[in-house]
């Protein structure tokens, strides 16, 4: 059962109700089953409606609300440009390849430094650590 599509259930007074727990979450328990890599899928109670990418998207909205965005203004204007344009069709798809490729090469990365320093070694923690603070104009 914990390979089955977790389902979760949104009701008119805006709760969100976990059928596997039987209880009900919240936003960040949501986020929490993103970073846990957990597939779901968030419906509305009444008309079955699929809303899961409703719910990532205010998730997205309150990080970038929150301290350290990840979108400049100048990306977001860029993004809202694609929308009717002939272009927006490939672009949701160029996004998650490049993603994609990015989060398979980190894993990599990872892999790597975990087969040379050791699974559990400080410096393979603090390098991965310093990878992931880089800032260089490629990133």
């Amino acid at each position: 059962m914990a390979d089955q599509l977790r389902l979760i259930k949104k009701y008119p007074n805006r709760r969100l109700y976990d059928t596997r727990t039987s209880s009900y979450i919240t936003l960040a328990d949501v986020k929490e089953l993103v970073l846990g890599n957990e597939d779901f899928q968030v419906i509305d109670a009444k008309t079955s409606e699929d809303l899961t990418r409703s719910i990532l998207l205010q998730i997205i909205l309150e990080e970038e609300a929150g301290g350290a965005p990840m979108f400049t203004s100048d990306l977001l204007a860029h993004m809202i440009r694609f929308y009717g344009n002939a272009m927006q069709g490939m672009m949701g798809k160029y996004l998650e390849n490049n993603i994609k490729a990015f989060t398979d090469m980190q894993q990599k990365l990872q892999d790597q430094a975990k087969s040379i320093y050791g699974e559990n070694s400080p410096i393979s923690q603090d390098l991965w650590a310093q990878f992931l603070n880089f800032q260089g104009p490629a990133m």
